[in-house]
């Protein structure tokens, strides 16, 4: 009796570190096998790559002689074709389209025009269907219209005034006119975009509904995460700003973009976390996790997440890291983690006892601080 063939299927590769991360963590190899219905032989692979390479893509794995071997077949490829063609190409443009035309369902548009000697431009520009009008053409209307409207109209009332004047044209058409003599309309400006409450996923609600004031007897804290280069790689730095006085509450340094990089930021927090009532921060992953989500309900805090794809509901975090990369980044090289974090651990304190927050009338956040009702000393 034959063995009914196994389905093929995929692991994304968030799945494929999760079953390394396990098997380095003690957990056999035959007990992942069974569990995940996984093959002896994907498990092994996916454990070597991990130490190799670190990454699960084929193509960071191979050695330097599979590398070779795949670009000799190219190469021959390559050679294939253009001996296949050359044969048949004859020195005039219009001949080598008539080629073209009859090989594009071979080989690659881009391969043949190498192949022949002719632009890319030029070769799509010939094999389509339909022609183009010239730029120039109704260059001249178009330009009337848009002066008359006191520059005004756009591609779409143009296309109207032209089609009262018997003149049938595309949009597209009309922006590459307008395009070329530099006509922009005087309502083409950035507006505010909308955001949709139904993008809103999450079962965490947005409960700080940017209520950004200062002086707020509640401890709120809104928190964000930014890259920053370290001698040619990334790494990341989190921050916690108390939004009652701005002050950089907490902060950490590190390598990887994960929850563990908040609760080290977390940890510094001078004041209990039991006293805090409200932590704000967008929707990515290392907020929005299980292991915050156990702390947070250790020490009573109540979740906010920002709307997806809405970088105004953490207006506060924003701003003040776009003040991080102009003040601290801006100019600077480090050479190491340790010498980020260093330097970081220098420019908190400035921000915190001598920077002047406009905001604050223009005192810095700890003096700032004292004034208010509720001290959160950090």
């Amino acid at each position: 009796m034959n063995q009914q063939k196994r389905a093929r299927r995929s692991f994304s590769a968030d799945f494929k570190a999760q079953m390394v991360k396990l098997y380095q963590q003690g957990k056999s190899r035959s007990e992942l096998v069974k569990q995940y219905d996984l093959t002896p032989s994907a498990l092994d692979r996916w454990i070597s790559q991990s130490s190799k390479s670190g990454s699960f893509k084929t193509k960071d794995n191979r050695t330097p002689e599979e590398n070779e071997l795949i670009a000799l077949r190219k190469e021959l490829k390559q050679l294939r074709m253009e001996n296949d063609i050359l044969k048949q190409a004859a020195p005039d443009n219009g001949t080598k389209i008539k080629i073209l035309k009859a090989n594009q369902h071979r080989y690659a548009v881009a391969a043949l025009c190498r192949c022949l000697g002719i632009s890319r431009h030029y070769a799509y520009y010939q094999c389509k269907t339909t022609k183009r009008k010239s730029i120039a053409h109704y260059a001249d209307k178009i330009l009337t219209i848009f002066k008359r409207s006191y520059q005004s109209y756009g591609t779409r009332r143009i296309r109207i005034a032209l089609q009262q004047a018997g003149i049938s044209v595309s949009r597209r058409y009309i922006a590459r006119v307008m395009k070329s003599l530099s006509l922009v309309s005087k309502y083409t400006i950035k507006r505010y975009r909308g955001y949709q409450i139904a993008s809103n996923s999450s079962v965490t609600a947005n409960h700080l509904q940017r209520q950004f004031d200062v002086g707020t007897k509640q401890q709120i804290i809104v928190a964000d995460l930014t890259y920053i280069r370290v001698n040619h790689c990334w790494n990341y730095l989190c921050v916690l700003l108390n939004l009652s006085n701005r002050q950089i509450a907490g902060y950490s340094v590190g390598q990887h973009k994960t929850a563990d990089l908040v609760m080290s930021a977390l940890s510094q927090i001078k004041q209990p976390l039991s006293s805090l009532h409200l932590f704000h921060s967008d929707r990515g992953k290392e907020f929005d996790n299980q292991l915050l989500d156990k702390c947070f309900n250790t020490f009573n805090i109540q979740r906010s997440l920002s709307k997806k794809g809405c970088p105004y509901d953490n207006a506060v975090a924003e701003a003040t890291f776009k003040s991080i990369k102009t003040e601290f980044v801006k100019g600077e090289k480090f050479m190491t983690t340790g010498e980020l974090e260093q330097a970081f651990a220098a420019y908190a304190y400035w921000y915190n006892h001598k920077r002047l927050h406009s905001l604050l009338g223009y005192l810095p956040p700890v003096e700032f601080n004292k004034r208010l009702p509720l001290n959160f000393v950090v």
